[in-house]
């Protein structure tokens, strides 16, 4: 899954983390307090600002739950186990799909 958000923002709302993952915001708020590897900060109001670490977290999240079918507990314990293992084959994964959907743009303009 490609996100589409800027990438120099600091800091994300969660209506357009929420809007980036085509999710409810609740849903991001339930993953929120879920999942220790989510820490983003509170502006004034008590608002949600997700980092650019937190938005990769939460694409790690996704792909665990929605897309491989992972339960809750199956995605935390895979994420305590090894998470850097897992985090640097996502990353990986991520690039590909990126470079993919960039190959595909180009045939598309030939």
């Amino acid at each position: 899954m490609h996100i589409n958000l800027s990438p120099d923002k600091r800091y994300y709302s969660i209506g357009e983390v929420a809007k980036a993952f085509d999710v409810n915001a609740s849903l991001i708020r339930f993953w929120d307090s879920e999942f220790d590897i989510l820490k983003p900060k509170k502006n004034a109001k008590g608002n949600r600002m997700f980092t650019p670490e937190d938005v990769k977290n939460l694409q790690l999240i996704y792909h665990l739950v929605k897309e491989r079918g992972f339960t809750l507990e199956g995605a935390r314990t895979h994420l305590k186990e090894g998470q850097k293992k897992t985090l640097d084959k996502f990353d990986i994964i991520t690039k590909l799909e990126g470079i993919k959907s960039e190959l595909s743009a180009i045939k598309n303009n030939l």
